[in-house]
């Protein structure tokens, strides 16, 4: 398939790190050709035509006063962020402007995120109109249910594909799906699962081990960071849906009742971006004798996440061109924790393959 000239423009609600990590990654891989070798870090070199040069950031929106009035590229090595640097970042000639706050940001993360008091929030709508941004990407804190919400209206009223990180389900409730069926805007979600992160991990080993016959009793995910979002996270009010994403997509591979515990479990301001995962699964082998699987993961969170999201950004585009509104199931399978509808991860992958490029079939 040959090379797509036009961009992907993109907009980003929360200039935090997982921003950084991505449009660092913009950079980092613009010079990636669709014949090169593995390259690593990406699962598809070109994906529908487009290449990671291809994405072009347009529009962000934040709330903290040490990014709001800055370009995008200054804004994203700004604190509280503090993920690793991996490229620079040029220029973007793209504002960082003052959005609704909300619920967007928790009372004890006041002193973390500091709200930009002096400018009113824009017409957020407005602005994805004038950017002609293709697709808005939701980076906003776990636990903003009404922040994210109000983002995904903008995203409708402006006709933007809208790509749901966090778990807030848009993409898995079934009404706001239907608004954006209704509108023929495609939407990717919820809670992205990481390129090779703990919940991928999870689901990977227990897809092996029911496969391989064995039987699975109970099994836990425990995780600490040092980031904002686990500073967050120690809220255990924001934290209700992201338990239930994060458990259900492991729950959802064991076609029994096993015991499933999986969610963040504090944070350890020194870790800073890196993300530490402790996993046990106990389990039963050959003549019921018990064995269990103990696994320590060590990632940099944010360009963990980034790693897929630049794949969504690209099957987000393609559906936009096919006229494809609400949705895109084999994405959101592959790509995230809480999609509308479970698949294991061989199953995903292949249907997302075949639409990605359906003369395959």
């Amino acid at each position: 398939m040959g090379i797509k000239m036009a961009g992907i423009r993109i907009a980003i609600a929360g200039a935090g790190n997982c921003a950084s990590s991505l449009v660092q990654g913009l950079e980092y891989y613009k010079n990636v050709k669709e014949s090169d070798d593995l390259v690593p870090g990406l699962m598809h070199n070109s994906l529908g035509g487009y290449l990671i040069s291809n994405i072009k950031p347009v529009a962000a929106f934040d709330v903290d006063r040490r990014k709001v009035g800055k370009d995008l590229s200054h804004a994203l090595f700004s604190e509280p962020n503090c993920t690793k640097k991996f490229s620079d970042i040029p220029e973007l000639d793209v504002e960082v402007m003052k959005g609704q706050v909300l619920d967007g940001v928790a009372p004890h993360m006041i002193d973390y995120f500091r709200v930009d008091d002096t400018q009113k929030p824009v017409d957020v709508a407005s602005v994805l109109k004038k950017s002609k941004a293709d697709v808005l990407i939701n980076y906003l804190p776990v636990g903003s249910e009404e922040a994210v919400k109000w983002y995904a209206t903008q995203a409708l009223e402006a006709g933007c594909a809208f790509i749901n990180c966090i778990p807030v389900f848009i993409a898995s409730d079934r009404q706001w799906a239907g608004k954006f069926m209704k509108a023929g805007l495609p939407i990717i979600g919820d809670d992205i699962k990481s390129l090779v992160g703990a919940t991928i991990v999870h689901r990977t080993l227990t897809q092996m081990i029911i496969d391989r016959g064995a039987k699975i009793d109970s099994t836990y995910q425990l995780n600490v960071g040092g980031n904002t979002d686990f500073r967050n996270m120690t809220d255990q009010a924001r934290l209700k849906s992201k338990k239930i994403s994060k458990t259900e997509s492991v729950s959802s591979q064991i076609p029994y009742d096993a015991y499933v515990y999986a969610g963040p479990n504090g944070c350890i301001d020194s870790l800073n971006d890196n993300k530490i995962c402790h996993l046990k699964i106990d389990f039963k082998l050959f003549g019921n004798v018990p064995a269990y699987l103990d696994l320590k993961l060590s990632v940099e969170d944010s360009p963990n996440s980034a790693g897929v999201v630049v794949d969504a950004i690209r099957v987000a585009k393609i559906a936009l061109d096919r006229k494809i509104g609400g949705p895109i199931i084999p994405a959101s399978a592959y790509f995230l924790k809480h999609p509308p509808q479970q698949m294991r991860e061989e199953e995903a992958r292949h249907q997302l393959e075949e639409f990605i490029n359906p003369a395959a079939r």
